[in-house]
């Protein structure tokens, strides 16, 4: 396959020295250097004075220059992808250039959720699925084991919910819009209910409550939950949300592109992470002190849950709403204790700041969740940040998520295996 930025020639086509130095993207003075270093070879036409290239050649040393620069010193070896959606900068972080933190404690879930995918806000946005959809999902739920995870069930439930959907391979803004506002609700409503009545209508927070824990609603722990999927709703280029954006490169439709996001998420380094925290705090409260919890997570040489963040040297903006919030439930006082207990021990080892995976597992642990509620969570709040990555690359030329691979094996010609 030619490679889409390079402009085809014909066969043994010859190129002027403008050419070649507009074709590599650097100066004629530096075309000539490559002469000399070996990396092009010329020749002068009969009669001409001026030197040509064979254009095969030059474009074989554009793509090598291409493949060396993503990986060169100051790039980090990373890939960079222009983005519109979140800007992560000075321990902050911005929907569509507006704070979201800001955006979370004045609008639910699914305001943040449409300002995501579309830049507009759309006040009283509610998502709901048709019954049929819902019915398929939960059908395909209830039919694994009982031991499957958070990210089973959900990845079970999106998968059906595509089966059901003959137009899932419209990749249109419209279409994929109106995917995403039946598969977040078909997502919810196909979890096993925690409770002895399941909500399936209301705000999406409510819905999810009665899949998490038996306990009853109450106002301030709803609005902690919704205050945390409209947090986690996106987080730039997350593991997960890298893996979304390959599947929509590939043109895979949205229930195909959430069902990779899913796939990653469930990495104990990722969405699982609130579960390892929610343990670990759980076993602070059983023992009355952090230290010796915290001695053997070190002793053990794992990294202590809950604690620290690449994107951010101080602390986490979503920790720290959470908490905030955390602090009006009287129910959640032995576990927040729990967690500044984690927070002061481990600072006499190394000075992090509590992060989000702490905060959910605050939530879970003193609503009478299970350890597993984090990533639930997680992922139906991701959910809405997934689909607005999968626009974003719809909107981008195909298969441009391809890295190129660096050969490390044998050189063929190897012989046979006996």
């Amino acid at each position: 396959m030619r490679d889409h930025d390079t402009p085809p020639h014909r066969p043994g086509h010859r190129l002027t020295t403008k050419e070649t130095a507009e074709l590599l993207g650097v100066k004629p003075e530096t075309v000539y250097a490559y002469v000399s270093r070996g990396l092009l070879s010329s020749r002068r036409e009969p009669g001409g004075r001026a030197s040509t290239f064979e254009a095969k050649e030059v474009e074989a040393l554009a793509r090598r220059n291409r493949r060396e620069a993503a990986g060169s010193p100051g790039s980090g070896g990373d890939l960079s992808v222009r983005t519109r959606i979140t800007l992560i900068e000075q321990d902050r972080y911005f929907y569509r250039g507006v704070d979201a933190v800001e955006l979370a404690a004045r609008h639910p879930y699914e305001e943040v959720a449409e300002w995501l995918w579309t830049g507009r806000m759309s006040p009283g946005a509610a998502f709901s699925a048709p019954e049929t959809t819902v019915a398929v999902a939960r059908r395909a739920v209830d039919a694994l084991s009982e031991h499957a995870s958070p990210a089973d069930r959900l990845r079970v439930a999106a998968i059906a919910a595509a089966a059901e959907d003959p137009l899932r391979f419209d990749l249109s803004e419209e279409a994929v819009l109106s995917t995403a506002r039946i598969l977040i609700p078909t997502l919810v409503a196909a979890l096993p209910p925690a409770a002895y009545e399941r909500k399936d209508d209301g705000p999406l927070a409510h819905r999810l409550w009665t899949r998490l824990t038996g306990r009853p609603a109450d106002e301030g722990s709803l609005r902690v939950l919704d205050t945390a999927l409209a947090l986690l709703a996106d987080h730039d280029l997350a593991a997960s949300t890298l893996a979304v954006r390959v599947a929509a490169s590939a043109r895979a439709h949205a229930y195909a592109a959430v069902s990779a996001g899913l796939g990653v998420l469930e990495g104990p380094l990722h969405g699982a992470a609130s579960g390892l925290a929610h343990r670990m705090l759980l076993d602070v409260l059983d023992q009355g002190t952090a230290v010796p919890v915290i001695a053997a997570e070190l002793r053990a040489g794992r990294r202590v849950p809950g604690l620290g963040h690449r994107l951010y040297a101080g602390e986490d903006p979503r920790a720290r709403v959470l908490f905030g919030l955390l602090e009006h439930l009287p129910r959640a006082e032995s576990a927040l204790l729990a967690a500044r207990d984690i927070v002061a021990t481990t600072a006499r080892h190394a000075p992090l700041h509590a992060n989000v995976d702490l905060a959910l597992a605050v939530f879970t642990a003193s609503s009478g969740m299970p350890a597993t509620a984090g990533e639930t969570i997680f992922a139906v709040a991701r959910t809405a940040g997934w689909i607005a990555h999968a626009l974003e690359e719809y909107g981008e030329r195909p298969l441009r998520m391809r890295p190129s691979g660096h050969y490390v094996g044998p050189r063929p010609p190897q012989p046979l295996p006996e």
